[in-house]
């Protein structure tokens, strides 16, 4: 593959897969050792392409809400040339209503591929998600 994706693409794609609730959109922009950790909110860590695609399917799958924009509030450069902060909200709708959920996701980015994923989300605003949609 000669085409190497640049960080803008990457982190559009990261939203666009967001978006569609996409394991497999998600997963194709990691390196295939790529590390996906969750700081907040206690999650187990997707260690490698495979087991983010798997672990996206499955949280993505048993979560009952619609994502509805995921919008980039600020993409952050840093001394390192390899690692962006990306501000972001998704906007999602369970159960009638709309929660806006904040997050950050410092990004490594290496030969076009992410290579390391720090992913805080608003556990609160999550919690907020799964009570709407308990309903």
């Amino acid at each position: 593959m000669g085409f190497v994706m640049s960080i803008e693409e990457i982190v559009t794609g990261y939203h666009a897969a967001m978006l569609r609730k996409s394991a497999d959109e998600l997963a194709d922009l990691y390196a295939e050792d790529g590390l996906h950790e969750f700081p907040f909110g206690g999650l187990p860590a997707f260690e490698g392409r495979e087991a983010v695609r798997a672990g996206y399917r499955a949280m993505w799958g048993a979560s009952p809400f619609e994502a509805r924009e995921v919008r980039r509030v600020a993409l952050h450069r840093t001394e390192d040339p390899e690692v962006v902060v990306v501000e972001q909200d998704a906007h999602v709708a369970a159960g009638g209503r709309t929660i806006t959920v904040p997050g950050l996701l410092v990004l490594r980015i290496r030969n076009g591929r992410i290579t390391h994923t720090r992913d805080y989300m608003d556990t609160s605003a999550i919690d907020r998600v799964r009570a709407a949609a308990a309903g």
